[in-house]
């Protein structure tokens, strides 16, 4: 499958309402050439550089509408280095914040770095995602690489998603044929199993004049870990560095010797502000995680990397293989930051000046004017999405957040998948949720007209938007034992993925220590009794879990599979078993884990 060629576009933008814009600028070490913008020092042309801005974003997911929680707020860092939030957010906002951030700039690039769909709230993924795509239209993105949850649904539903075409099972949902992408979805580490071939295109190439500027992009080489089976089936996912080489090197024959490499793989920074000098202690001390070895080995032949994944920010320079300082960046999530980066072009060399490459990550504050075509859009598909979205389906009495090492949020659902399960099967023994699946909390505070405290289908589709399906399976204790130990060891080494338990499972996570022994095995506890190794325990989890997802490779090892409804099913009838009005739920005291550290 070919993505198909973008459609060149004119932009042309009414003058919008000025906001201050937050941000911090992260310059590279050393100077611009004396002639770079003045024609003066060796005699040259004025016109011999040429700044390009590059907008760029990640990890959008679908939130059209303002993220709610501590999902829709940014950290910032104040002058006398205290920290306040801030509300950030919203493609009403979003679209306002680009078209004045391109005001002024004839030479504007707009890159995304994957997951702009998948893990949607209801607006966009009850549809199957068509209306983020319609926004990023809207948005004129140029280019964005895919990400891992771009295969949530599989190759064949991307390849809509950038062709168009009225969904197979679900049809078309208004009058008008969906019309897919107007940007191309890169994806040069993505192959056909049977071909051997990219299954879209694995770069494209921005031109205006005589300034090109090459785009590859990739997701992270670990997506069958993190992706549904069924999601990447037929597909072989490639090293995200030998492919950027691979491809920087064909556009360099080509002739284009400016690239950019979109990476859905990120890092994480030392800060949790969004404007933190991340080069304060020396060029890339300020972020570590997958992204820094990809940084360092990914060819001096690219000049920048945008990245994504990790929903952090940050506006980093990682020394490249020749020792040379390489901007690298990330805009958290959610659409809540864009970055600003000025890629300085030589009409000589045909290359980036790196050393005048400067960056700053923005606030999408909502103290602008809403953009009044992205209102429009949203309101036509919450009409659709009204009848099913609006419905209540139970009572909390205060915030249930889904942050921490174990989460009120977490704990909910997984006592909702123990029910449901018991309900299955009563001889149903515990449950067990991952974390990557809990993607948002419920808030206290009502986001429409329902009332405060009052839990809608739209909000529980937005923690659980994945349709997994609340799975049974037989493991013996041993094995039980060996999946909490997944948690810390293997693949989970370096970053945990605690599983969030239900409220019968109990046990000490020793943090000092490393590996597989910071679960401490003698302090587990099923409905306060010790695991016996050689008894049979039947476990509920959903099925990303019961496919060894997450890299729980125990867990895909179960026997006597039963397979029930969809997890957002178990929750919504948990929650309207278990509250009321009168009666609402309160937060899980998240106490089932004992840290320490």
């Amino acid at each position: 499958m070919q993505a198909k060629s973008r459609p060149s576009r004119r932009r042309a933008y009414a003058l919008l309402a000025s906001a201050a814009t937050l941000a911090t600028a992260a310059a590279l070490a050393g100077a611009l050439p004396a002639d770079a913008h003045t024609g003066k020092g060796h005699g040259h042309h004025s016109d011999r550089y040429q700044d390009v801005q590059l907008l760029s974003f990640n990890d959008l997911h679908g939130n059209l509408e303002p993220p709610s929680g501590s999902s829709g707020r940014v950290t910032e860092l104040q002058a006398d280095g205290t920290t306040k939030t801030i509300d950030a957010g919203g493609v009403e906002y979003l679209a306002t914040h680009l078209r004045q951030a391109r005001k002024g700039n004839k030479y504007s690039i707009t890159a995304a770095g994957g997951d702009m769909v998948g893990a949607s709230p209801l607006i966009s993924g009850l549809f199957h995602d068509e209306p983020t795509i319609e926004a990023l239209n809207k948005l004129d993105l140029d280019v964005t690489t895919v990400g891992n949850h771009e295969f949530d649904e599989g190759a064949r539903e991307l390849a809509r998603l950038q062709n168009g075409g009225c969904h197979p099972t679900d049809g078309c949902y208004t009058d008008k044929k969906f019309k897919g992408a107007d940007f191309p979805y890169l994806a040069a580490n993505v192959l056909d199993d049977k071909t051997d071939e990219p299954i879209l295109k694995p770069y494209w190439v921005w031109k205006k004049k005589d300034v090109k500027i090459g785009f590859i992009g990739v997701t992270l080489e670990g997506t069958p870990g993190i992706v549904s089976a069924d999601g990447v089936k037929g597909l072989a996912f490639k090293d995200e560095v030998e492919t950027i080489n691979k491809y920087a090197k064909v556009l360099q024959r080509q002739g284009v010797q400016s690239i950019v490499a979109l990476v859905h793989e990120g890092g994480f920074p030392a800060s949790s502000a969004y404007n933190y000098d991340c080069d304060s202690a020396g060029a890339g001390s300020g972020i570590s995680g997958p992204i820094v070895d990809i940084a360092k080995n990914v060819t001096p032949a690219v000049d920048a990397l945008v990245t994504g994944h990790t929903h952090t920010a940050y506006v980093c320079t990682v020394d490249d293989p020749a020792g040379n300082p390489r901007m690298v960046t990330s805009a958290a999530s959610f659409g809540r930051l864009y970055t600003d980066t000025t890629l300085t072009y030589d009409r000589r060399t045909g290359d980036i000046a790196r050393t005048a490459v400067k960056s700053a990550n923005h606030v999408v504050t909502r103290d602008v004017a809403k953009a009044p075509d992205m209102t429009a859009l949203i309101g036509r598909w919450n009409t659709l999405a009204a009848p099913i979205g609006n419905r209540a389906i139970g009572y909390i009495s205060a915030d249930v957040n889904s942050t921490g090492t174990e989460s009120p949020m977490g704990d909910l659902i997984a006592d909702a998948q123990f029910a449901y399960g018991k309900e299955l099967d009563p001889e149903t023994d515990l449950a067990l949720m991952n974390p990557g699946g809990v993607r948002a909390g419920l808030t206290y505070t009502a986001k429409g007209s329902e009332g405060d405290g009052v839990v809608t289908y739209a909000e529980g589709f937005t923690v659980q938007p994945f349709a997994n399906t609340v799975n049974l399976q037989d493991f013996t204790g041993a094995q039980l034992v060996q999946v909490l130990k997944e948690q810390v060891s293997g693949s989970n080494a370096a970053a945990p993925k605690i599983l969030q338990p239900s409220a019968n499972l109990s046990y000490t996570l020793d943090l000092t220590k490393t590996g597989a022994d910071r679960v401490v095995t003698d302090s587990i506890r099923l409905n306060g009794t010790a695991i016996d190794p050689a008894a049979t325990y039947r476990v509920a989890t959903n099925s990303f879990l019961a496919g060894g997802g997450d890299g729980f490779t125990t867990l895909g090892q179960g026997t006597g599979d039963v397979v029930g409804t969809d997890d957002l099913s178990a929750l919504a009838d948990y929650l309207t078993a278990n509250s009321s009005a009168a009666s609402p739920l309160a937060p899980p005291a998240a106490n089932r884990i004992t840290i320490v550290q």
